[in-house]
């Protein structure tokens, strides 16, 4: 365990390490101390923390460091109360210590006084000499406002103070995103690679926004770049690899793919893009395995399973398709993608009581397309179920009200439980909304079509619009 490459402070380390375990007591000067708590914190290591704090202040009493670092460690605890009276205690005592602002700036993030937060941290800004931590933390307190223009702004100026902080570029390019501000973004990537021109998050940021605007030659040459700079850069080869697949460069993306599989741990999502080149270039087998592969990488990804199931239904194997989808389904039921496949496909096998269940499960998921409530509504009619499609479509059009496609269901439906007022009722407003849609009543229910009634309102009808 290296506390830095300073074989001083490594040491302090050990001697600290070795006294907790003899529960000898050993000296430490206020600097050592603070080296310790800050490795403990950086490393997630709170209970070793704490001890080294209260250890450090049993001989230090009056470090204001020490005293700093604990109310940090009582604020990550939420024990808010405790760190500002121990703050109070020392703010009018340290009004030079720029951590005094930071810290009291943290307790009021914590209340969600992102305002008093952001005064705060303009007093530590004011005399501070690392000025690219404060800046990060306003950026944080803005984000938390939702002013994105400020974070933006002050992201940047953390960038300017610490090109190498790449969590602020990323932090610089979410707000870029979230204010639709394509140009602004490559106009300031561009700008920072002319000074960081080996920078691969940079590039790698670059090409998305090009890939986001469809500029696919350009977003290829960032890519490559981001690759040159850092060729071992996983993130760059799979944007390559997406890229290369919008211009039908399959083969191409399958090798881009296949590196990341050997530089780390295969991801589900490489074997996913290789599947869908392979079924592109029609290979078929080679498609089928890494849609397999997938699966196995990450069951719980619902891509992998769609991919696969869409495999077979395509190539009209319904059974090898029902056979996948069930298998998802057992994974996760609560995925309405699935429900909507396997509907689907019982509905192509002739199994309609698994087709309507798998529609009445996806409207129960929160899928309300219209699409759906009037799959089931046809399945049920199938059925014979009319009382049934009738409740679907009381249900369907509190979502889709005035929809003809629903009308002329309504119609036919309650004409066949001989409620013929509802019917001719319904069939009026369907014929308002579109009379060419009345093939529904032609298709769904032709005993009705045929009566004499039926045929003589929609011919009257369609005369009065010619």
């Amino acid at each position: 365990m290296q506390l830095s490459h300073n074989e001083e402070n490594d040491f302090s380390l050990t001697r600290f390490e070795s006294m907790l375990k003899t529960n000898d007591v050993l000296f430490f000067d206020s600097n050592e101390f603070e080296n310790i708590i800050h490795f403990y914190l950086e490393n997630g290591k709170i209970a070793l923390a704490k001890k080294a704090v209260k250890l450090g202040l049993s001989q230090h009493p009056g470090s204001v460091n020490l005293k700093l670092l604990k109310i940090e460690i009582l604020v990550f605890e939420d024990k808010l109360d405790m760190a500002e009276r121990l703050l109070d205690e020392i703010y009018d005592l340290e009004t030079s210590n720029e951590e005094v602002y930071i810290q009291k700036a943290n307790i009021l993030s914590k209340k969600d006084q992102h305002s008093e937060a952001i005064d705060m941290l303009k007093h530590a800004l004011e005399i501070t000499y690392d000025e690219a931590d404060v800046y990060s933390l306003l950026g944080m307190e803005y984000l938390f406002l939702e002013d994105f223009e400020n974070a933006k702004q002050n992201f940047i100026k953390c960038l300017e103070a610490d090109e190498e902080d790449y969590s602020s570029l990323y932090n610089v390019m979410y707000c870029f995103d979230f204010l639709e501000q394509k140009n602004g973004a490559i106009e300031f990537l561009n700008n920072f690679l002319d000074r960081n021109p080996y920078c691969e998050v940079g590039w790698h940021q670059l090409g998305k926004q090009y890939f986001d605007l469809k500029n696919y030659k350009k977003a290829l040459a960032a890519f490559d770049f981001a690759i040159i700079s850092d060729d071992y850069f996983i993130g760059a080869y799979l944007e390559k690899g997406k890229v290369l697949e919008k211009l039908g460069r399959y083969n191409e993306a399958i090798e881009n793919y296949k590196i990341t599989l050997d530089l780390d741990d295969p991801t589900s999502f490489a074997y996913l893009r290789i599947g869908k080149c392979y079924e592109k270039l029609g290979n078929d087998d080679l498609a089928l395995k890494n849609y397999r592969q997938t699966v196995h990488e990450d069951p719980l990804l619902d891509k992998g399973w769609i991919a696969i199931t869409d495999f077979f239904y395509k190539k009209g194997n319904y059974q090898k398709a029902l056979y996948y989808i069930n298998k998802a389904i057992n994974i996760d039921g609560e995925n309405v993608l699935y429900w909507k496949r396997y509907a689907r496909i019982n509905n192509k096998l002739q199994q309609l009581e698994e087709a309507e269940r798998g529609y009445r499960r996806s409207l129960e998921l929160g899928n309300y397309e219209l699409e759906t409530w009037i799959k089931r509504c046809d399945i049920l009619i199938d059925l014979g179920e009319f009382e049934a499609a009738v409740q679907n479509l009381l249900q369907a059009v509190e979502f889709y009200p005035e929809t003809a496609e629903i009308e002329y269901r309504f119609a036919g439906l309650y004409f066949m439980l001989h409620e013929a007022e509802k019917g001719y009722f319904h069939l009026n407003n369907a014929l308002k909304m579109d009379y060419e849609y009345y093939i529904i009543i032609e298709e769904l229910f032709p005993s009705i079509f045929a009566r004499k009634s039926i045929k003589d309102k929609i011919r009257t009808h369609l005369k009065s619009c010619s």
